[in-house]
């Protein structure tokens, strides 16, 4: 059954919102922030000092959409005031070892005795601390990515996981503790 769904998000004070087609730009105190949208079939506008997305005859999958589409915003619209913050926990007990942040790469050197550095590619504010790792970006899902990278790349394969403990781990995402 088709209903008709719209959904408004006000945006705050200090925040500025642009509609260029599908693609939302918002910018506030802390940055930038740009995503594009799949929005075939919905109405996607700013009215004053708010965003309006919704469809007159919107089926299931519509309104799924215009469910995350809002999430989004959201997400964009609080990183743009507060940058979103990961913490990573360096953890060892064989080997001790390091990581260096040059440019826009992290080098992990020897991990579990290792001679040759692993390497990951970061494109976010990377700060670390003695053994904690702060990871810091207006996108959630960019700073998401990149702490979920440095556990990837720490990541022990063939070796009893119960006695190699040795890695980086979440110990808090932005909006929860884990």
């Amino acid at each position: 059954m088709k209903k008709e769904i719209f959904q408004t998000i006000e945006i705050p004070k200090g925040v500025e919102a642009e509609i260029n087609g599908n693609t939302l730009i918002i910018k506030g105190p802390e940055g930038e922030n740009k995503k594009t949208f799949n929005t075939n079939k919905l109405v996607f506008e700013k009215k004053e000092n708010s965003i309006i997305i919704g469809s007159k005859k919107a089926t299931k999958t519509e309104k799924r959409m215009i469910n995350t589409i809002t999430a989004h915003i959201n997400n964009m619209v609080k990183g743009v005031q507060e940058k979103f913050e990961y913490k990573l926990k360096i953890c060892f007990s064989h080997f001790p070892f390091s990581i260096e942040i040059k440019g826009d790469e992290a080098i992990i050197k020897n991990f579990l005795g290792e001679k040759i550095p692993r390497k990951l590619k970061i494109s976010g504010e990377v700060d670390i601390n003695k053994d904690i790792i702060t990871i810091k970006s207006v996108d959630k899902e960019l700073a998401g990515q990149i702490a979920a990278n440095f556990e990837q790349a720490t990541r022990i394969k063939s070796k009893d996981k119960r006695v190699f403990q040795d890695g980086c781990y979440i110990i808090s995402k932005d909006g929860r503790g884990v």
